[in-house]
């Protein structure tokens, strides 16, 4: 196996503990055989049908991106609704304040109840299989935001794992190119699998930038829908926040 010479450098890892929930930025993450220890662990529902929470689709789902989602350093999920703090979840409290925040009986629940110690409650299904590793880098932000220059393409609105800093390419998104190749972040091995269709989700307000369907008409009119690309783990490792990214 050969590796080459860097050419760009960690610069923002992510996990995302509940689902369409606001993630929890880290200087560190363990990546296993498939994905991200502790990503995507809970989802959302309504609890009057048990519908899981889609903020790409209906409006209602809106606002799920202003609640922050992070774990505990024992494991444990914690929720937070702007202007309150850190509520243990699954729970009656937590789910009080989530309801509360956007206007109708709302519930997290675990996907499988492993993840919740002590939790005796209903469990929901999962919007999609655990995705692989989702990689993002800044030259693709820096063709969006050339490409749209009022807009805020943050890395929030895309939901990646790793974004990789490294220098423009003009008039390209990069890693769209790169199907098919393997990477080495650190000592974690990964093959790059398939470019990331972006959805309504890119859109939605955050905290810190507003609602814009400039984001994705951009990307539709200029890279067939795409922003980043996920990869698959051929080598799992823990990564940290100024690894270098080179090309295997």
């Amino acid at each position: 196996m050969t590796v080459k010479a860097a050419f760009g450098t960690v610069s923002q890892l992510w996990r995302y503990p509940a689902s369409s929930l606001a993630g929890e930025r880290l200087d560190a993450i363990s990546v296993g055989t498939s994905t991200v220890d502790g990503d995507r662990l809970f989802g959302l529902v309504d609890a009057s049908d048990n519908e899981i929470a889609r903020p790409d689709r209906e409006p209602k789902w809106h606002k799920v991106p202003l609640i922050r989602s992070r774990l505990s350093e024992d494991g444990r999920l914690e929720v937070a609704v702007p202007g309150g703090g850190w509520l243990p979840a699954p729970g009656p409290e937590s789910d009080r304040a989530v309801s509360e925040f956007l206007g109708f009986e709302a519930s997290i629940r675990p996907y499988f109840r492993e993840h919740a110690a002590g939790y005796a409650g209903p469990l929901t299904e999962e919007r999609y299989s655990r995705t692989p590793i989702h990689l993002l880098t800044t030259a693709s932000l820096a063709r969006l935001k050339a490409l749209h220059p009022e807009g805020v393409p943050d890395p929030r609105r895309f939901r990646p794992n790793i974004v990789v800093d490294m220098e423009p390419v003009e008039d390209s998104f990069p890693e769209t190119e790169w199907i098919g190749r393997k990477l080495a972040v650190g000592d974690l091995l990964l093959t790059i699998s398939e470019p990331c269709r972006r959805c309504g989700f890119t859109i939605i307000a955050q905290d810190g930038f507003d609602s814009d369907p400039g984001i994705l008409r951009n990307l539709v009119r200029h890279n067939a829908h795409n922003l980043g690309v996920y990869c698959t783990v051929d080598r799992p490792a823990r990564i940290e926040v100024g690894a270098k990214v080179r090309f295997v």
